[in-house]
């Protein structure tokens, strides 16, 4: 079986993109990944990573493989809970205030960061739009976030996401009270309730 025929396989059975630790040890050589690179046979999309010349790459999924603690939230996580007014521009991540992101992360990211522990509170795990499975927040931790960042939010999406989450039949209010007692947004939490409910 030929090294790209291997590699493929890999690609497709990891939701279209593989690092190269993964290409090794099936014994392709570094250097058989760069001739197949040079060839247009594989596209390195990040440092490490590579998918297949005709796949659209997951960007959320290919950031999540590259560090596995990024939690997408805030504004990306409301995009991933369909209630969104609009797609993101940045995407946006969370961190536990004790870790960073290395420098060779790319720049066109949001990152907020909290406290380790309140850092799991609400983790799920969401499909992407292209069905790939990352880190995110839940619905009620999501709301939360927005309002903790309101101040790095615009009022729109701020406003649209407490709107939007009222009209999902699966809010858990009892689980956003939680929350907001948590995080200590109880009080700023009703004054948007009241107006929306």
């Amino acid at each position: 079986m030929s090294a790209i025929t291997i590699i493929t396989d890999l690609i497709n059975k990891n939701g279209g993109v593989i690092n190269t630790a993964e290409i090794e040890r099936v014994g392709v050589s570094r250097t058989t990944i760069s001739n197949l690179c040079r060839d247009g046979l594989l596209i390195r999309p990040a440092k490490g990573q590579y998918t297949l010349p005709y796949e659209i790459p997951d960007e959320l999924y290919m950031w999540q493989q590259r560090m596995q603690l990024l939690v997408f939230s805030h504004e990306t996580a409301l995009f991933l809970h369909d209630i969104a007014e609009r797609t993101p521009t940045l995407h946006s991540v969370t961190l536990p205030s004790n870790k960073r992101l290395s420098s060779t992360f790319p720049g066109n990211l949001k990152v907020y960061m909290i406290m380790p522990e309140l850092f799991e509170i609400g983790l799920t795990q969401l499909p992407t739009k292209m069905g790939n499975t990352v880190r995110s927040y839940d619905l009620e931790r999501t709301v939360c976030d927005v309002l903790r960042s309101r101040g790095r939010i615009d009022d729109q999406t701020v406003t649209g996401a407490i709107k939007n989450y009222c009209l999902r039949k699966d809010r858990n209010l009892n689980k956003l009270g939680e929350y907001a007692d948590i995080f200590r947004m109880t009080k700023i939490l009703r004054q948007y309730l009241e107006v929306l409910l």
